[in-house]
Parts: C-alpha cells; structure tokens; sequence
C-alpha cells in the first residue's frame, strides 16, 4: 500500500511529531510505502488564487499543485497528522486541500454530475488539541470536527475515512500521557495495515 502523509505542525518538539515518528516507523517496519508531505518545511504557499482557477479551466495548474496531485494521486491512504486550533485546521492545511482538492481532480460537482474522484481512497486522521478530550466531547465539538471534515470534505470526495483520533490535553513537553496516546496510534494502524 501507497500511504501519503500530510503532516502539519511548525513545532518538531510537539505531540504531533510524535505521532508522526510514530506513524512513519509503524508503516516502513510492515514494508509499506511512505510519504510524507511536511507543509511547514515545504513552505506551502496556502493561498487560493485566481492562477490557481485558471488552472482547473485551461488544465494549466501551477507546479507546486501539480507535484502534490501527482502524490495524492498515487497514494493508497491519506494519514493526516494536524493540532486543532480555534475549532479547527490549520490554515496552511486548510489552504493545501483548497488548492489540490480541485475541481475536476477530487470531484466533479455541475449540472450533469456530483461525483466524488476519490473512490478506493482510504483517510485516516490523527488531532492533537490542547483542550482535555472529554471537554470537546461533552460540548459537541469532537463530533462536529469529525463531521466537517468526514463529509465536508473527504465523503464529497470520494475517499472513505476509516479512522479519526482526536488527543486532548497534549503539551508540548511530555507529561506520561504521550505513550499511551502513541499505543492507540499503533492499535489504528495494526486494524489498517494489509
């Protein structure tokens, strides 16, 4: 299996770093094969812009989209690794799927036809979130996070989400709850890999 990472964090000492060493070790021991898109080394530039419209129509898009196509397109499964903040992703990630989920690429959505082109695409997802988990439970908010993103996203898609994690109360400096988040990274994994 084809697995593409898009990781999105500035910080090399968060969680979310944590889970992605944790990810990528997991996937390359089982003989898999990995990549990853870090979007803050990348420097992505998260900025939908008119270029980028007159691509879907002349078939003349940029090259910075073209390349991350060419990796979501030979990809078997989507990992994202991201932190949730202010209820949401962050504005890099959000500006990446704008960009290279277009239309005619992730779907097909006129008059004729609404159709996801992402069938056989599999996603599964990892969020770190400061807040403790039973909080965002309790008011709504981890289910309106998976919601958004399952069907606003990744079901207008296509693509199936098989998996989505959501791991509250995370510190930068790690408190002894780390390890057994990074065991339920694992057990996902374990019920994904074949």
């Amino acid at each position: 299996m084809n697995y593409l990472i898009i990781y999105t964090h500035p910080n090399n000492n968060s969680f979310s770093n944590a889970i992605l060493d944790k990810v990528v070790s997991k996937l390359t021991s089982e003989n898999q094969q990995v990549t990853v898109r870090d979007l803050y080394a990348l420097d992505f530039n998260p900025v939908l812009k008119p270029l980028d419209f007159d691509g879907i129509k002349t078939g003349n898009i940029p090259e910075e989209i073209r390349i991350e196509q060419e990796f979501i397109r030979a990809a078997d499964v989507f990992i994202f690794i991201y932190p949730v903040w202010w209820g949401g992703m962050p504005a890099i990630l959000k500006g990446y799927i704008d960009r290279t989920y277009m239309h005619g690429f992730a779907f097909v959505y006129n008059e004729i036809e609404k159709k996801g082109l992402f069938a056989g695409k599999k996603v599964i997802l990892f969020n770190t979130h400061g807040t403790p988990k039973e909080e965002y439970d309790a008011n709504g908010m981890t289910k309106a996070m998976a919601t958004v993103t399952a069907k606003g996203i990744f079901d207008f898609c296509g693509a199936e989400v098989l998996n989505h994690s959501f791991f509250g109360n995370v510190t930068l400096k790690e408190d002894g709850s780390w390890q057994e988040h990074l065991d339920e990274v694992t057990t996902v994994l374990n019920a994904i890999i074949v």
